[in-house]
């Protein structure tokens, strides 16, 4: 494992420390948690960008063309 010192606004400081009281857990496990979501997010959002130079436009419309044209169940309408 790994420590570091991080400056953060006081405002944001008194936000965490009111969820860690909440949530009763210790801020290292707080923080943890919450750079792990964020970086999994940024690591999808790198994959999907990568996945979308891939993809080819043309052949997306040629799947949309086997879709029949029909209404939709009466269960699937907004």
């Amino acid at each position: 494992m790994r420590e570091f010192n991080v400056i953060i606004p006081d405002s944001l400081y008194q936000q965490v420390a009111e969820l860690v009281e909440q949530e009763s857990i210790c801020l290292d496990q707080w923080v943890a948690i919450a750079l792990s979501a964020q970086v999994s997010a940024w690591m999808t959002q790198d994959y999907v960008v990568e996945r979308a130079k891939r993809g080819n436009w043309e052949q997306f419309k040629q799947v949309l063309m086997k879709v029949p044209d029909v209404e939709p169940e009466e269960f699937d309408k907004l």
